[in-house]
């Protein structure tokens, strides 16, 4: 299971930065509803059944708060500034 954790966290990071972390986008709301929306259909599609669906929307919120918090947009966060 950890690697299949691992696999859906690079899908997951890899389709947001291509996809969904354009410029400005914590500032719409339906950019915001995207970036969402991906964070819950990959998690349900890739990974295993191992929440209820209070705690897995409570992980996928968590998720939507790290990437709301750290990424501008796709090139621009806080991982950069420390491997940059």
């Amino acid at each position: 299971d950890i690697e299949v954790v691992k696999e859906t966290a690079k899908e997951l990071l890899e389709t947001l930065k291509a996809e969904k972390l354009v410029y400005d986008w914590r500032k719409k709301q339906s950019s915001r509803a995207k970036v969402r929306d991906t964070i819950e259909e990959i998690c349900d599609s890739k990974l295993p059944d191992a929440y209820d669906e209070h705690i897995f929307m409570s992980k996928c919120a968590s998720l939507f708060e790290h990437f709301y918090d750290q990424y501008i947009d796709a090139k621009n966060h806080i991982y950069e500034k420390v491997v940059g």
